[in-house]
């Protein structure tokens, strides 16, 4: 990685379940880096440990052994408080159940983490309109979850995760629960949104035609890494899906 911005830092990475007498590897041994502005995709199966791994970076699951650097700072060695505050800063979520709140409107939603980052109410109002409008939900900003499509939802989530311009973005299969055309249009969001402002994407994702998207593919098996794969041809491959389901739809 000679000369790129390492952003992201993952070293002989473990995650050790125990069930009564057995011992579940559910991450094994795992490293490597991703680069700032970074698309990477985390592609496996169901159970092979990908989004344990993606709990292990961002702190969510407490590693067994191995350590994950984020901006050179070490996850494991960081207390709750710290952690917390890290997260605050730093990174953002995506989620396949979106996790938005039911009772707040889509742009209280969008506000959340502002106000966790105790930021003046009108400049993070200000900044939560100006995101739904780019996300296309300037008509929606005071519509509560379940006046919402799934689609809708999702957009609202992109711009809950992107609003405080984070460094990193964690996304957990966030096309899972999506028809194929709002996934395309939901993809081509999230890297959008990165590119603009050379943010980092780590995605999880079962789905082979999603990880087109991504500059580099790391593919996950049985807790362990298989392959890892420079995505070089990412936008014509990207393209592509997008033509052939506009002529299937």
């Amino acid at each position: 990685m000679e000369g790129k911005d390492v952003i992201i830092d993952v070293r002989n990475a473990k995650k050790i379940y125990r069930m009564g007498q057995e011992r579940i590897h559910a991450v094994d041994g795992i490293s490597f880096t991703v680069n700032r502005g970074e698309f990477c995709c985390l592609l496996g199966t169901s159970g092979s440990g990908k989004s344990t791994l993606l709990n292990l970076m961002a702190g969510i699951e407490k590693l067994t052994s191995g350590d994950v650097f984020i901006k050179g700072q070490s996850i494991k060695q960081m207390s709750e408080n710290k952690l917390s505050k890290f997260r605050q800063e730093n990174l953002g979520f995506v989620f396949q159940s979106y996790n938005l709140l039911g009772s707040m409107t889509a742009l209280e939603n969008v506000e959340l983490p502002l106000v966790f980052k105790k930021m003046p109410s009108s400049k993070r109002r200000r900044m939560a309109r100006g995101i739904l409008k780019k996300v296309g939900l300037g008509d929606r900003m005071m519509h509560k979850p379940k006046e919402m499509s799934g689609g809708q939802q999702q957009r609202v989530g992109i711009a809950r995760a992107f609003v405080a311009r984070p460094d990193v973005v964690f996304a957990d299969e966030p096309t899972g629960n999506l028809d194929s055309r709002t996934t395309i249009e939901v993809m081509e969001l999230i890297k959008e949104m990165a590119s603009k402002h050379n943010q980092t994407i780590v995605m999880v994702t079962h789905d082979n035609s999603l990880a087109a998207y991504a500059d580099k593919i790391i593919r996950i098996k049985d807790g362990h890494i298989e392959s890892i794969e420079e995505n070089a041809n990412v936008k014509q491959a990207a393209g592509e899906a997008a033509e052939t389901t506009d002529q299937t739809v």
